[in-house]
C-alpha cells in the first residue's frame, strides 16, 4: 500500500493554470519508461512543429493539414492563408446572424429548422456541436443526413414533413463528388418538389471552388455562388 502512495505522489499530475490534473500513477509501466520514451516524444513534438508550420500532411493530395491554423489563425504559415480564414469565420457569422434574424429567409417566415447533409467529417462535426453545445432556446434546431440508409432519410422526413417551408438545407462535401453526400442531397430535392417547396431558396452548399457540385447547382434557378477558403458557397437569393 505505502509503494502505491508514493507512486501516485510520483505520477499524478496537476496543471493548475489550465485546471487539469491526470493519474497515471496506476498505469502499467516502469520507473525507467518515461525517459526511455524521451526521443520518440521529442520527434513527435517536432513532428506535430512541421504540421502546424505547414508541412504536406496528404501525400498523396499534396495538402497541408489547417486545423491548427482554423483554431488560431496567427498560427498560418502565410499571411493570404491568415486572411481568407478570418474572411471565411466573419462571412460564416455573418451569414448565420442574417439567417436568424430572419435577412436570409424562406418566402414567408423565418428559418426554424436545419437539415444538414454530409459524410464523415462534414456530418460528426456539425453533429457533435450541435449535441455538446444545442439547448432547448436555440433558435434552429438541427437534424442530419450522415450517410445513405433510407430508413434514417425516413425517420428525419417523419420529423420535418409538414415543416420543409421553413427548413434551410446546408450539403457539405469538400471536393463535391461525395456520392454519400450526393444521394442525401438529391433525396432532399425530390422531397422539396413534392412538398412544391422551392428548392434552390432553401439549400446552401459549402464545397471546394471548381468541383463538380458547384457545377450542378449553378443549374438550379435561385443560385448564387462566390468564394470563400474551404472552397465555395452557394446562398439562396
Amino acid at each position: 500500500m505505502n509503494s502505491l502512495w508514493q507512486r501516485f505522489q510520483k505520477y499524478f499530475l496537476r496543471y493548475n493554470d489550465i485546471g487539469f490534473t491526470v493519474d497515471i500513477s496506476r498505469m502499467r509501466f516502469t520507473d525507467d519508461f518515461l525517459q526511455s520514451m524521451g526521443v520518440r516524444a521529442q520527434r513527435a513534438f517536432s513532428e506535430m512543429r512541421q504540421l502546424e508550420s505547414g508541412a504536406i500532411a496528404n501525400v498523396d493530395e499534396r495538402r497541408m493539414v489547417g486545423h491548427y491554423w482554423l483554431r488560431n489563425p496567427a498560427l498560418a504559415p502565410s499571411a493570404s492563408l491568415r486572411w481568407d480564414i478570418e474572411e471565411t469565420n466573419a462571412r460564416i457569422k455573418k451569414f448565420a446572424a442574417e439567417v436568424h434574424a430572419g435577412d436570409i429567409a424562406p418566402a414567408k417566415g423565418k428559418f426554424s429548422h436545419l437539415l444538414l447533409i454530409g459524410i464523415g467529417g462534414s456530418a460528426l462535426g456539425p453533429q457533435f456541436v450541435a449535441d455538446a453545445l444545442g439547448n432547448a432556446g436555440d433558435p434552429m434546431d438541427a437534424f442530419f443526413f450522415d450517410n445513405t440508409d433510407p430508413d434514417g432519410f425516413d425517420r428525419v422526413w417523419g420529423k420535418l414533413k409538414d415543416t420543409l417551408e421553413e427548413t434551410l438545407v446546408i450539403v457539405i462535401s469538400k471536393s463535391g463528388g461525395t456520392k454519400d453526400t450526393r444521394n442525401g442531397m438529391v433525396e432532399a430535392e425530390v422531397q422539396y418538389r413534392a412538398a412544391r417547396v422551392d428548392f434552390a431558396r432553401h439549400a446552401v452548399a459549402v464545397t471546394g471552388s471548381g468541383v463538380n457540385l458547384i457545377d450542378m447547382r449553378k443549374k438550379m434557378t435561385g443560385w448564387r455562388v462566390s468564394r470563400c477558403m474551404i472552397g465555395s458557397v452557394a446562398e439562396p437569393r
